[in-house]
C-alpha cells in the first residue's frame, strides 16, 4: 500500500490543507489504522504482553526512573553509572523469534515470507541518545559532526501560509550553522535541552559515538525486534495511545504541518522517556525521533512521507547511500506519515543530519 501525497505546484491553498490531508489519509488508513477510542495499542505497547526476553541480566541494574512527564523533566541526560558501568543505560534482551514486517502498514514494511526473524541476544539503550550523552563524547574526544563540517542541516518549521503557498515541503529547510549543538543555527544552544534526544547528526556520527563506547547501531531486525517488545497483531499499527485516552508517545496530533494540538503534551521534540516504557522497559521506541539503524534501505522506494529532506539541501550535493531509520518521530501525524508504529521504517541518506533523526546504540552478546 504505497501511498504519498505531496501538494505540487507551489499554488496549494493553506485554508484547505487539511481537509485535503484528511480526505487523502483517511480514505488510505481508515481499515488499516483505524484506532479504537482506547487504543489496544497501549496493550501492545505500553504493557500487557510476554516480556521474557527481559532476563536475569538485568536484575539489581539501576534502571531509568522514567515514564511520566515529572520524571522526564527531572532527568539529567545521563544514565546512573555513566562512564563507570559499559552498559550504564541500557538493559539486555535475550535474543529469540518475531514477526518481521508488517502486513497493514505500507507495502515496504511487508514481511518476507511468514516473517518469522530470528535475532540474538543483546543489550540496548533504555532510552535515545540524548544531547548530554553525545555532548560528553564530544568533550572527551573533540569529534567534529558532519552538520558542522557540511555547514548546516535540514530543520523543521511551522511554514506560513506564505510559504505553504510558494514551495514544496514547505515545512523543511536547510539551515546553515545548524548542528547537534546548535538545533535551530547560530545562536541557539542547548538550554534546557540536555535532556532531549541528540538529532542532527548524521549515521557516521551515529557510529563513531557508538564505537566510542564500544557499542553498535541495532540492525533494522534488532530495533523492530526490541520495538514491538514481544507482541504481534493488528494492535500494534494502531496510533499509541494509553489506558486513558491520551496519546503514549511524542507524535503529531492535528493537522499536518500547520497545526500541532500538543495533546501529547509537547510540540516539537520532547525529553526522553516521558511516556511509558514498553514491556522490554525501553522509552520512546514510538515517536519523539526517528532512529538510525545500521542497515541499508532496500524494499519498494516509497516517497518519504513526511517530505524528503534531501529535497532542501544545498544545490550539488551528493547523494549518499539510503539507510533505514526506525520508529517514526513528533512529526509524524494520523493525516501524514503514520509511522508511529514498530514495523513502519523509512530512507534517509546517511550523511544528512536532520532536526527530527537520533539513535540509541546495541551491545550484542559474544557469539
Amino acid at each position: 500500500m504505497a501511498f504519498s501525497f505531496k501538494l505540487k505546484g507551489g499554488v496549494a491553498l493553506y485554508g484547505a490543507y487539511a481537509g485535503i490531508a484528511a480526505v487523502a489519509f483517511a480514505a488510505a488508513f481508515a481499515a488499516t489504522f483505524a484506532a479504537p477510542s482506547i487504543s489496544a495499542a497501549s496493550a501492545a505497547i505500553f504493557g500487557g504482553g510476554s516480556s521474557n526476553a527481559f532476563d536475569n541480566l538485568n536484575r539489581s541494574r539501576p534502571l531509568a526512573a522514567l515514564g511520566s512527564e515529572q520524571q522526564c523533566a527531572r532527568y539529567s541526560g545521563l544514565p546512573a553509572r555513566w562512564r563507570d558501568d559499559p552498559r550504564a543505560g541500557m538493559v539486555h534482551l535475550h535474543g529469540g523469534d518475531f514477526v518481521f514486517g508488517s502486513k497493514l502498514g505500507y507495502e515496504d514494511e511487508r514481511p518476507a515470507g511468514d516473517g518469522n526473524t530470528h535475532v540474538a541476544g543483546f543489550w540496548i539503550d533504555q532510552t535515545d541518545v540524548t544531547n548530554a550523552q553525545f555532548a560528553a563524547f564530544v568533550r572527551a574526544t573533540g569529534y567534529v559532526s558532519d552538520a558542522e563540517r557540511q555547514g548546516g542541516a535540514v530543520v523543521f518549521h511551522t511554514p506560513t501560509r506564505e510559504e505553504m503557498n510558494a514551495r514544496d515541503l514547505a515545512w523543511w529547510s536547510w539551515v546553515k550553522g545548524a548542528a547537534w549543538n546548535h538545533p535551530s543555527g547560530p545562536g541557539s544552544n542547548l538550554d534546557g535541552r540536555m535532556n532531549q534526544p541528540v538529532t542532527m547528526v548524521t549515521q557516521a556520527d551515529a557510529l563513531a559515538y557508538a564505537h566510542w563506547l564500544g557499542r553498535d547501531l541495532p540492525t533494522e531486525a534488532e530495533w523492530e525486534y526490541a520495538g514491538k517488545a514481544g507482541h504481534q497483531g493488528a494492535d500494534l499499527d494502531t496510533a499509541p495511545r494509553d489506558a486513558h485516552g491520551k496519546p503514549g508517545a511524542n507524535y503529531w496530533q492535528g493537522v499536518f504541518p500547520v497545526l500541532d494540538t500538543g495533546e501529547d503534551g509537547h510540540v516539537g521534540l520532547s525529553p526522553v522517556g516521558c511516556y511509558a516504557a514498553n514491556d522490554f522497559r525501553l522509552y520512546d521506541m514510538i515517536g519523539n525521533a526517528w532512529e538510525w539503524t545500521k542497515d541499508v534501505y532496500t524494499g519498494p522506494h516509497q516517497s518519504h512521507t513526511n517530505g524528503d529532506t534531501a529535497a532542501v539541501a544545498p544545490l550539488g550535493r551528493r547523494h549518499d547511500t539510503p539507510m533505514v531509520i526506525k520508529g517514526g518521530s513528533f512529526l509524524c501525524a494520523r493525516d501524514y506519515c503514520v509511522r508511529y508504529r514498530a514495523a513502519s521504517r523509512e530512507q534517509q541518506e546517511a550523511d544528512l543530519p536532520a532536526s527530527h533523526i537520533g539513535f540509541r546504540t546495541v551491545s550484542r552478546d559474544a557469539a
